[in-house]
């Protein structure tokens, strides 16, 4: 029997029994009990009732970075929600994140682009679908966009430290974890919902979106429906490089109109301890290429997933939870003339299992902890002519804990925190398709054991004072790409070149954080520092190759070298109360990341430039009305075979109206981006697509959202 294909269900069947007895034995006490307290309602979850939608929610406790339910989340993670998600919600997740401080985009157009987060992309940047493994070809390559779509979410979370490490080693640059209520885990009593819809902006998005739950003796039940459709995307006047040498004046991305559509049903049992749920979706996404005018990508993902918690199950255990999926991926890419050119594929299955320790109390220190194990398997295949990556199998096992310590005084707690993660990684190629690239150097199989560990401290020096710091040691393997690409990669206009021996990447990082917060007001600073024994990148090399229809494309290939990334993130916010009764709210971030060879000190290739935000907003009764303006500086710490990104500076505007009606809520908005219509380009995009895919031009959009 190949071990890879070897079945991972035991843990998922013994989680599955132990929840089981948990509810026996536990019966009589649950009938005992009075009927719990309905959950809030959809529009008091997603943070609807606060007048104030720009403010940050900062007393939020968030699930995934936060598994001891403390109202003292941990620095490192930050949160997106109710109306200021309402308000940034983009045609994808990295666009609906821009904002955030020192996280970018890929930006391969308005349908295709994943975050980066302090200069790192691609499989050091984990995306999750409610903590579990979102399975696609994302990372594989810029043009292939993430399959979930932020219409149908109700929180973005973005961890860093040691909470990172419960869900991925390669997660160095951090974990962005997409959360929805497709399984319900609390419960309620009768029919609610929501619906949304908008309209316009530079793509003129034409979108809408509704979901409905409902509870009757326990059980909870969920539907979720949307569709999307997007014109070609509105862009300043800019010359577009043609393959001959010439310009071409445009005002719009030919090719980048797009449809998505999807859904998911859920059905979970929830009683006093714990509940037990599984989910059904689907996703289907078309769209065209910014590299290829002649390519139209068509991606479908349908995916099952059961999730379950237990608490108390045993003495001494305060929960036990499980979550396990399987995924199937097809992402086509089709010729002018309709034909097939490519096919990926990716089919797999992940799982957790992780157990809460009830806290321990020593001497008047609180030590509370969570382990657990968790599994990845993947089978991806790209066949036809544009393969640039042979088809290959991943399997990865895994250990995980995260301790948290807690002394001192409750107004001045100090807390430590010790993230440990171990893995087992095996990554085989298959050199047997004739209709694929072959292994490089004869290499058809690599497995890896990285080990990774952080530890964080966070003190409440004062009531309005809050320092922190981190520090870690990553190991990250090796994607199948980058051991194993070996073509010409069209979206990207490039041959890709993988490397079959290199080794695990090294790294270091340390972070450390000053907050002051009294009331509405706020200032925090972080600094940071990463150094890479030995980073993988994606580099031009200066040569050339020639292919089938006799174009020449630079060649790209995957290299080892060490590398330093250092930076800042300074943000602020107040708010001043007004005579006539309303409130002007004022706010401003500002973020800086470099990064460089740490022999030759040639700068990484597409790092964003330090760029911010200042913005301004006017809370009188139900009405919010916001101005901000984004700054990008130029990009000239660029590689040598790559070129300066000009600055940019963008203006937006925004009304935002909360009203409460009979038995439900209103929200809606107006907001216009990028009111000059300046011309910007992303410096996070490859070189070879930066010139053919500016960022957005103006834009007015409409939306509204109805909760019930």
């Amino acid at each position: 029997m190949n071990p890879l294909n070897t079945p991972k269900l035991t843990l998922i069947t013994q989680a599955v029994l132990a929840f089981a007895i948990a509810q026996t034995t536990q019966a009589q006490t649950t009938q005992a009990q009075t009927t719990p307290a309905p959950a809030p309602t959809p529009a008091q979850s997603t943070g609807a009732a606060p007048t104030t939608p720009t403010e940050p929610q900062s007393q939020t406790i968030t699930i995934t970075g936060n598994p001891f339910r403390s109202n003292r989340p941990d620095a490192a993670t930050s949160v997106l929600q109710g109306d200021a998600l309402l308000l940034r919600r983009g045609s994808t997740v990295a666009e609906t994140l821009s904002a955030e401080p020192s996280v970018s985009s890929t930006w391969f157009g308005p349908s295709a682009n994943r975050p980066t987060i302090r200069g790192l992309d691609g499989d050091r940047i984990r995306i999750l679908n409610n903590s579990g493994a979102s399975l696609d070809a994302s990372s594989l390559s810029d043009d292939h966009a993430v399959p979930l779509d932020p219409l149908v979410i109700e929180r973005l979370e973005v961890l860093r430290g040691p909470a990172a490490l419960l869900y991925g080693g390669a997660a160095v640059g951090g974990v962005v974890n997409v959360v929805d209520n497709r399984i319900p885990a609390t419960a309620t009593m009768g029919t609610q919902g929501a619906v949304e819809m908008r309209v316009g902006g530079a793509a003129r998005e034409r979108a809408a979106s509704a979901l409905v739950e409902h509870g009757a003796g326990g059980l909870m039940f969920h539907a979720d429906a949307f569709a999307r459709r997007t014109a070609h995307l509105s862009v300043p006047r800019f010359d577009r490089p043609n393959d001959d040498g010439s310009t071409e004046s445009r005002t719009q991305l030919a090719n980048t109109a797009s449809t998505a559509s999807g859904g998911a049903a859920g059905v979970s049992y929830v009683g006093v301890q714990g509940h037990l749920g599984v989910s059904v979706e689907t996703y289907r996404q078309r769209y065209g290429s910014v590299a290829d005018e002649a390519i139209t990508l068509d991606m479908k993902r349908h995916r099952v997933a059961i999730q379950g918690e237990a608490k108390a199950p045993w003495q001494g255990i305060e929960a036990l939870r499980l979550q396990a999926a399987n995924t199937r991926y097809r992402h086509q890419e089709l010729e002018g003339s309709g034909e097939v050119g490519t096919v990926f594929r990716n089919r797999g299955h992940d799982g957790r299992v992780e157990i809460t320790h009830a806290p321990i109390v020593v001497a008047g220190a609180k030590l509370q902890g969570v382990l657990g194990g968790q599994w990845d398997a993947s089978d991806f295949s790209a066949l036809g002519a544009e393969a640039f990556v042979p088809s290959t199998q991943t399997r990865n096992q895994a250990w995980f804990g995260l301790e948290k310590l807690s002394f001192g005084p409750a107004q001045q707690p100090l807390t430590a925190s010790l993230g440990l993660r171990g893995e087992r990684v095996r990554i085989a190629c298959d050199d047997a398709r004739v209709d694929a690239p072959r292994c490089l150097d004869g290499v058809t199989s690599r497995a890896f054991g990285p080990r990774s560990a952080a530890v964080s401290l966070q003190w409440q020096a004062a009531p309005a004072w809050t320092a922190s710091g981190s520090y870690s040691a990553t190991r990250r393997a090796p994607t199948s790409a980058e051991l194993f690409a070996n073509g010409v990669h069209v979206a990207t206009a490039a041959f890709e070149r993988g490397n079959a021996q290199l080794e695990m990447e090294r790294s270091r990082q340390a972070e450390a954080s000053l907050q002051w917060k009294q009331g509405d007001h706020e200032v925090k600073a972080n600094v940071f520092r990463a150094d890479f024994a030995n980073m993988v990148l994606l580099q031009a090399t200066g040569d050339t190759v020639t292919t089938d229809e006799g174009d020449l494309v630079p060649v790209f290939a995957y290299q080892a070298q060490a590398a330093r990334l250092t930076g800042y993130e300074l943000a602020a916010r107040t708010a001043l109360a007004l005579a006539s009764g309303s409130r002007l709210m004022l706010d401003a971030q500002w973020s800086s990341v470099r990064g460089r060879h740490a022999q030759t000190r040639e700068p990484l290739p597409r790092i964003a430039p330090q760029r911010g935000t200042v913005g301004a907003s006017w809370l009188r009764g139900a009405w919010t009305w916001r101005a901000e303006v984004q700054r990008a500086q130029a990009q000239k710490h660029v590689a040598a075979l790559d070129t300066a990104t000009p600055g940019w500076t963008m203006l937006n505007v925004s009304a935002f109206h909360n009203q409460r009606l009979t038995h439900a809520q209103a929200r809606w908005f107006v907001k216009l981006t990028n009111a000059t219509n300046a011309l910007g380009y992303n410096a996070s995009t490859i070189s070879s697509v930066r010139a053919l895919s500016p960022l957005p031009g103006r834009g007015l959009a409409a939306g509204l959202r109805i909760d019930w």
